[in-house]
């Protein structure tokens, strides 16, 4: 019996590396401008295959628990040698850090100041997931992988308007073809929307994947604001030095669950009644397919739609002429645009959004902004963009102080 499961661990891992290298395959195909070869079967198809003989392997609420955690830990697969442990304080602050062995650090910090340092990592096990669905603890993991590659992208909604705008999020990835799981987070005053693969992908692809169709959201509901690029899990496309990445708690934890938190929810926002059935029916992308989903959802230019630098315009002496970055000149708005439209000068620029169309309110805002270049130069040099000047991917223009738009 332990010879069968050392062969079988040892064929996942030949599965695992096989895919590995067609993904890697397939990348450097692309950049030669070549077609990726998605004849071989996929690690991934063959498991599919396998399922379809095997209906009866559907997990269920009345299913085993082993198999119940068996699901989630397919599902919301991230680094296995370290997790995250959600933590009370007296003083009722709250968050999380690395689970493990924790011993004071000798170094002085000076008076009164103490740090701890972890001498041990604990790895997530089937216990500790286990333990987190049976409401003993509450858990975390870091999504991005040590080869800057990932399991899912999720995108984070956490202000008052997060149900509409999840659920403008949720509809565009339908429209797209991209399948995505939305969840109310544990205080019921937020939700993540999920998007899982089938194996690991690079964590640049996944979430440009993700801005792609926040971008085309946007131009529906412009009011979501550009921060949206900001709540994306992984936060990084490359592990920082020194660091796990950003990490994001998991669902289904027992405690919220009993008030209707922590749980999916269709497009009405309506809890499933099995929840393990749904997980059961969620569709993992291949990398080849969310390959060919990004092209589809932004054919062409940057996905987040937005220059640089304000440098981009130095050599033009009417910038606002000019159309948003990646974006076809010849494209222009169909919706019907008003004749004439109030703007008023201050300590701000004030423009009356009386009667202006979302997707036009989105290309202005998208003129009025650049892309951070301290945040992705402190990405290339893989050091932590938490908590600094880096830590936003957009920031407002240099010809344009501050652009506000008003209700009438």
């Amino acid at each position: 019996m332990q010879s069968d499961d050392i062969l079988k661990s040892e064929l996942k891992q030949a599965l695992s590396e096989c895919d590995r290298l067609r993904d890697e395959n397939a990348r450097l195909r692309l950049r030669l401008g070549e077609t990726p070869d998605i004849r071989a079967p996929r690690a991934e198809q063959l498991s599919a295959n396998n399922k379809k003989s095997h209906p009866s392997e559907t997990v269920t609420a009345s299913s085993p628990p082993e198999r119940k955690v068996s699901l989630f830990r397919s599902l919301f697969r991230g680094r296995v040698d370290v997790y995250a442990l959600r933590w009370e304080g007296r003083s009722g602050r709250t968050g999380y850090s690395p689970a493990g062995i924790r011993e004071w650090d000798q170094a002085s910090l000076g008076r009164g100041q103490k740090r701890f340092r972890l001498s041990k990592l604990f790895p997530l096990s089937e216990e500790v997931i286990r333990d987190h669905l049976l409401g003993k603890q509450t858990i975390g993991v870091y999504p991005l992988l040590q080869d800057d590659t990932c399991w899912f992208v999720a995108v984070d909604f956490d202000k008052k308007t997060w149900e509409a705008d999840a659920c403008a999020f949720l509809k565009m990835c339908n429209e797209a073809g991209v399948p995505a799981s939305l969840e109310r987070s544990r205080s019921g005053n937020g939700g993540h929307v999920w998007i899982f693969f089938a194996s690991p992908v690079q964590a640049a692809l996944a979430r440009k994947l993700a801005s792609a169709i926040l971008t085309r959201t946007l131009e529906r509901r412009y009011a979501m604001g550009l921060d949206s690029y900001d709540r994306l899990f992984p936060s990084q496309d490359t592990m920082p030095k020194g660091g796990f990445g950003n990490l994001i708690a998991l669902p289904l934890q027992h405690g919220p669950r009993e008030n209707g938190n922590s749980v999916f929810v269709d497009d009405q926002l309506r809890p499933y009644d099995d929840q393990w059935a749904f997980l059961s029916s969620i569709k993992r992308l291949a990398p080849d397919e969310a390959q060919a989903l990004l092209r589809k959802v932004y054919p062409a230019g940057d996905v987040i739609n937005i220059r640089h630098s304000a440098s981009d315009y130095d050599e033009a002496s009417d910038p606002w002429i000019l159309p948003p970055s990646g974006r076809l000149a010849a494209e222009v708005i169909t919706e019907p645009l008003p004749l004439s439209v109030s703007i008023k000068l201050g300590n701000l620029i004030y423009i009356e959004k009386k009667d202006l169309p979302d997707v036009f309110l989105d290309r202005l805002i998208r003129l009025a902004a650049f892309q951070n270049p301290e945040f992705y130069s402190t990405q290339a040099m893989r050091l932590s963009t938490f908590a600094n000047p880096a830590s936003s991917h957009v920031l407002g223009t240099c010809f344009i102080t501050s652009l506000c738009l008003v209700a009438c």
